[in-house]
């Protein structure tokens, strides 16, 4: 499955237009632990492997998640692979017991909104680097890429976002911190 994914720079107003326009999904807090390879650099390559803890309404989850290469020069367009994990605790041990490494753990308040079918914006707050906007959906064909990459920036345009921004939150959150060695 492709994530195709525009990020932006957002202040105030820009979130009060999401959330005048669209209906509210569920706000959720995030934890992700991003880890390095023991064999290959995934800055250098641009991938990620991470555990995300989910927390709202009361609920926990957990997921293992990869990220492969960005597919294209205008987005954050990206082969995702998403699994459950029932002991996030577990699954970190195992990684380090296979030579992988925690590099960074960010925290995030996302507000998710539904926009269109399979189409969501997220409001995040995140810890150290400020707020963002972002609007994802997917596909399963490369070639349809850029005509959804062309209608989700035209969506966080309209909502007077001016800055996109490609890089993920890891590699700003490294670059603040004058980190730019194995990004996991």
């Amino acid at each position: 499955m492709i994530e195709v994914e525009i990020k932006g720079y957002a202040d105030d107003e820009v979130f009060e237009k999401v959330r005048k326009n669209f209906q509210l999904i569920r706000k959720e807090y995030h934890e992700d632990t991003y880890y390095s390879h023991p064999c290959r650099d995934f800055s250098s390559t641009d991938e990620a492997l991470r555990i995300r803890i989910r927390r709202f309404d009361g609920h926990f989850e957990a997921f293992l998640t990869y990220k492969g290469p960005k597919i294209d020069q205008h987005s954050k367009s990206r082969v995702e692979i998403e699994v459950p994990v029932n002991d996030p605790d577990k699954h970190a041990e195992i990684l380090r017991n296979l030579g992988f490494s925690e590099v960074l753990t960010l925290d995030k308040v996302r507000e998710k909104y539904y926009v269109d079918k399979g189409v969501v914006i997220a409001l995040d707050e995140v810890s150290g680097i400020g707020k963002f906007v972002e609007i994802e959906t997917f596909t399963e064909r490369e070639e349809e890429v850029p005509r959804k990459v062309s209608f989700l920036k035209e969506v966080l345009s309209d909502l007077g976002v001016k800055q996109f921004e490609r890089r993920s939150y890891l590699e700003l959150l490294l670059e603040k911190d004058g980190n730019h060695g194995k990004t996991g």
